[in-house]
Formats: C-alpha cells, sequence, structure tokens
C-alpha cells in the first residue's frame, strides 16, 4: 500500500546540527495548513488503492495544534481510503509531549510517536541547543506508555565530541531500559550552512571525528543485538514485527506522495521533490498550481538507487529481482563488480542474495557506490 509523508516546517528551535528544512516563526502556520490541506486534495489521482502509511516529519510536527493536526487528517481522509490498520506516526520532541498535549493526540488516529531523544545528558542537549533537557528526555516516553501509546521509536545521536564511549554506552542501556520497541541512531553529520560546520570551520568546534564515529556504531550494534533487537537497517533496530512501516516502504521502493515544502514523493518512475521555502509553496497552492518539480529517473537512476536502498536492509540486495526488473546485463555488472570485494569480509553473498556483514555496514554507502551502474 502506498505511504503519505507530510513536511511540518516548524521548530521551536534550530538544533545546531539540522539543516532539514523549517522556521522557528509560527506566524503563517494556519495559511501553512491550508496549503497542506490544499495540495493533498490536488494529488486525489496519485494514490488509487488504499493508504497503508501516513508520516508527519519535519521540523516538528507535535509543535501544531490539535486542531490544525485534525483539519490536515480531515483533508486525507476526505481524499484517500486509509486502511484500518494503517501506521500513523507523529515526530515528537520530548518537551511538546505534556499530560495535555498527549490527551489531545490521543484524539487523532495517530498511534506511532518517533521521539527526538538524541541523548540523556543535559550537556550534550546544550550543546546540540535542543529545546528539552534530560529528565523531559526519559519521562516523556514513560508519560506516552503510561497514556496508552506503546508503539514509539526514540532517535539517538553518535559521534559528536562530547559522547565518550562511556557516555554512549549508558544512552543504549537507557533507551533499552525504557522497553521502546523501535530505536533510531544516528550518526553526526556536518551539514553546510549549520550553525555546527560554521563553529567547525571557525575553530570554535572540535571536528567530527570518524573513528570515534565507528567505534561507537560497533558498541550500537553489539548491545541492541544482545537486548534482542534486529538491526533491519543501517540506522534502524526493532524488536521482532516491530519495524516501521513507513520507512520500510521508503527502503523497499514503495510508492508514496510527498505534501508540504521541501517534501519528496516517489512514483515508482520518477521522483516529486517540494520547494525547500514556505512562501512559495503557499503562494503557488494559494494559485491552484502544484509547486513540485519533477526528476524524471533514468533506469540506471532507479537501479543504483535499489542497491543503495536495498543493501541498507537485512533483507539485502535480491539478485533474480535485478534480472526481472532491470534485466540480464544489470545483473551481469553488478556479479562483476562484486569482485572488487572478494579480498574483503564486507559482504555476505549467496547465489541470490547480496547483503552486508556486521564490518560491511560500516561502509554501506562506499560499497553501493562501486556497484553503482553509471553510463547509460
Amino acid at each position: 500500500m502506498s505511504g503519505i509523508y507530510i513536511h511540518i516546517p516548524f521548530c521551536k528551535k534550530a538544533c545546531h546540527y539540522c539543516d532539514f528544512h523549517f522556521s522557528t516563526s509560527l506566524k503563517y502556520a494556519d495559511e501553512m495548513v491550508e496549503a497542506i490541506c490544499r495540495e493533498i486534495k490536488m494529488k486525489k489521482d496519485r494514490i488509487s488503492g488504499q493508504v497503508g502509511s501516513i508520516y508527519f516529519g519535519g521540523g516538528t510536527p507535535s509543535i501544531l495544534s490539535q486542531p490544525a493536526l485534525q483539519k490536515i487528517f480531515d483533508a486525507i481522509n476526505h481524499t484517500f481510503s486509509v486502511d484500518a490498520n494503517a501506521e500513523i506516526t507523529i515526530e515528537t520532541n520530548p518537551d511538546d509531549l505534556t499530560a495535555q498535549k498527549l490527551k489531545e493526540l490521543k484524539e487523532l488516529p495517530v498511534n506511532r510517536f518517533s521521539v527526538g531523544i538524541q541523548s540523556f545528558f543535559n550537556e550534550d542537549l546544550i550543546w546540540m541547543n535542543r529545546a528539552h533537557n534530560a529528565e523531559e528526555a526519559e519521562y516523556c516516553i514513560k508519560r506516552s506508555q503510561d497514556a496508552g501509546f506503546e508503539n514509539l521509536t526514540l532517535d539517538l545521536i553518535y559521534g559528536y565530541p562530547l559522547l565518550t564511549d562511556a557516555k554512549w554506552l549508558s544512552n543504549i542501556n537507557k533507551a533499552i531500559e525504557l522497553q521502546v520497541p523501535h530505536i533510531s541512531a544516528y550518526a553526526l553529520t556536518v551539514e553546510p550552512r549549520t550553525a555546527l560546520a560554521h563553529a567547525i570551520k571557525n575553530k570554535k568546534q572540535t571536528p567530527v571525528n570518524d573513528n570515534q564515529s565507528a567505534a561507537q556504531f560497533l558498541i550500537l550494534m553489539d548491545k541492541l543485538l544482545e537486548a534482542g533487537f534486529e538491526h533491519y537497517e543501517i540506522s534502524n533496530f526493532a524488536k521482532p514485527g516491530c519495524y516501521a512501516v513507513h520507512n520500510t516502504n521508503y527502503w523497499k521502493g514503495v510508492n508514496y506522495i510527498g505534501i508540504g515544502p521541501s517534501a519528496h514523493g516517489f512514483d515508482g518512475q520518477n521522483r516529486y521533490m517540494n520547494p525547500s521555502n514556505n512562501s512559495i509553496y503557499i503562494e503557488k497552492l494559494e494559485s491552484n498550481k502544484l509547486p513540485e518539480i519533477v526528476e524524471e529517473l533514468s533506469l540506471n537512476d532507479r537501479f543504483n538507487e535499489y542497491l543503495m536502498t536495498s543493501l541498507r536492509t537485512m533483507w539485502g540486495i535480491d539478485l533474480q529481482k535485478i534480472k526481472t526488473d532491470f534485466g540480464q546485463s544489470f545483473l551481469e555488472e553488478t556479479q562483476y563488480n562484486l569482485r572488487s570485494f572478494d579480498d574483503k569480509d564486507w559482504l555476505v553473498i549467496t547465489e541470490n542474495n547480496i547483503k552486508l556483514s556486521q564490518n560491511g555496514k560500516l561502509f554501506a554507502d562506499h560499497i553501493a557506490s562501486e556497484l553503482f551502474i553509471i553510463s547509460d
């Protein structure tokens, strides 16, 4: 079943490492919600079957009021057929998950939270410029569970200068103790035009250490596997059967539509991208025009995306699928390119499948790029 991604471009604060599209001003929040609802209705022909997942990302979607979120749900339900068991996720920040906010979210069809914890240490949260503190990081999870929200995932970040291995182990253990069924963990990357990049350039912050990130990734894998989590995608770990439906569909190439400024969509052949500009996005839709740009993907593009996304998962690359979907020549070139990894222990290769080994997970992007087919 298809998915819907909705980008809510508002946050309370700008995290120093973040390069996602957002505004810290809610001045035009009402106009944004109206534009989002209009885009939903204008894309009614993009999904013919049922919707299996809805994901509110951002930004911080939980910053919107309950009536504003309900308005978006009303537009979705009036436009599409949503499966009764659809996974409906909202990204939240710990400081938003008050008792009152949880009561309001209970009135919506949301059934999954993605909570941006990042760390359980105050000094780390201050360094990141997060809006919450360590106490809120822990108690928002317990409060959510008490309110009946059991399907939770929490985000953690590793590989930043303040994070010793001991602190990282403490963060992982705390996440395990909280008994959430899903954990997402990301190595800190220094993105251009962020406050962190500027500070590193001006020698006010220590650069990110790749060796530290690699070591902490290995700690993460060992501890979560020991705790009964399955490492089903490079950055994602889940208890058996608790994989994120929406994100898993991304990695499996399932169609989805993107709604909101900076959102992307994919129809199996082409990618659609909205501008990362709130004013342009709203103005276009007020004129009854879709603001999207179409990126036509060649067969090579789609093949390379399949390699990149599939290799990141525990299911790996299906060689029979390559032959069926892309042709014998793509299969033969892939098998030829695999020879460059004969002297490494990065891959587990069987007759019909290619998966990353534990060591290979440290080099996933490099391995995929070596398998890409460049020429048409």
